[in-house]
This record gives C-alpha cells, structure tokens and sequence, in this order.
C-alpha cells in the first residue's frame, strides 16, 4: 500500500496533530520516507476540500481555507442545536472521570465519539490537555464550570459518592482479571 495513503489514513484516524517520528515509528520506515509521503500526499490533497496542515515537525488534516466560510456556516448552525443525549452523556463522563483519554471515552459508551468531542470542544464545554509524547485528555473547561455554578468538579452533586462507586468497581475489575489469570495459570498446571 502507498505510504501516503497509509499516512493519510492515520491522520484521519488520529484526527488530531501527529510528529513525523510517530509516523515513522507507527509505519516502521524511515523519518525521510515519512517526509517524501508528506510531499506526495499534500500534492495529491491539492484543489479539494481538504489539506495537509504542518506546524514544525507535526502534521494533521485540515479543511481547505476556501471552505472556511461553508466550515463556518455549519458550526453556527450546529452550535445552534441542542447537544442531545450523546453529548451529555459524554459530557457527564467528562466531568465525572475525567481527565480522560478519547479511548476511555468510546470503551465507557461503547461507541466512538470523535464527532461529540469535537462538538463539545467547537462549544468551549471541554479541552484537550497533552500529556506528553501521545497522550491527550480530556476535560472540561474553566467556561462550563463557570456556567453550572461551580468551583470545581469536586462541587458537582454525587461527585464523591461516583468516584467512591467508580474506584469500587475498576478495583473489582482488577481482582477479577487476576482471579481469571490465577485460574488460568491453575489449569495449566494440571
């Protein structure tokens, strides 16, 4: 398969800013292969509604800026719109466990949520926080505290009693998955 393809569609994927040393590593090829995809793929990428957007050593897909005012329309008239069930339910995660990955996100809802998160980021509800290296989280912003009346996420109704409910329940997860490897390792010795 073509490597700028390939890049392509990891970009895509990621859906946020990727290093060329990610990419190299990710694609197991060099750093100056990455560079000539990045190449063939912005000329490839050239006259449609989407570009290839470099800030240093990062790379990421971008909307053309002769869309930006087609692009700008359909924000206004999606933040017009009420956030619906999905939103608050990834919202609620958000503020109740979060700072937390897009990973962790789409494992406690069980769908993806990329298209939410950028819903709720266009909205200024939520920010994404880097980690270091590849690692990104979520959480929500000082705006969104501000307009539910509250200082902090500790504030929030039930917040302690959740989290005690939530550390119950990773904790018993953990026990259980050592009970399966323990019995497991049991099995085999018979």
């Amino acid at each position: 398969m073509e490597l700028s393809r390939q890049i392509e569609a990891l970009l895509y994927f990621k859906g946020e800013p990727l290093k060329v040393a990610f990419l190299a590593k990710a694609l197991k090829v060099t750093e100056g292969d990455i560079q000539e995809a990045l190449i063939s793929l912005e000329r490839a990428l050239s006259g449609r509604g989407i570009i290839l957007m470099q800030n240093g050593d990062e790379y990421m897909l971008g909307t053309a800026p002769e869309m930006s005012t087609f692009i700008e329309q359909f924000v206004k008239e999606e933040l017009d719109r009420d956030i619906g069930k999905a939103g608050l339910e990834t919202l609620t995660i958000i503020l109740y466990r979060g700072p937390i990955s897009r990973s962790e996100i789409n494992y406690i809802r069980g769908v993806n949520s990329n298209y939410i998160l950028r819903n709720l980021l266009v909205r200024g509800l939520i920010e994404k926080v880097d980690q270091g290296g590849r690692s990104t989280v979520y959480q929500p912003t000082f705006e969104l505290l501000s307009y539910m009346g509250i200082s902090r996420v500790s504030d929030l109704p039930g917040y302690e009693e959740t989290k005690a409910e939530v550390e119950k329940f990773n904790k018993s997860n953990i026990e259980n998955e050592q009970d399966a490897g323990d019995n497991e390792d049991f099995a085999e010795e018979d």
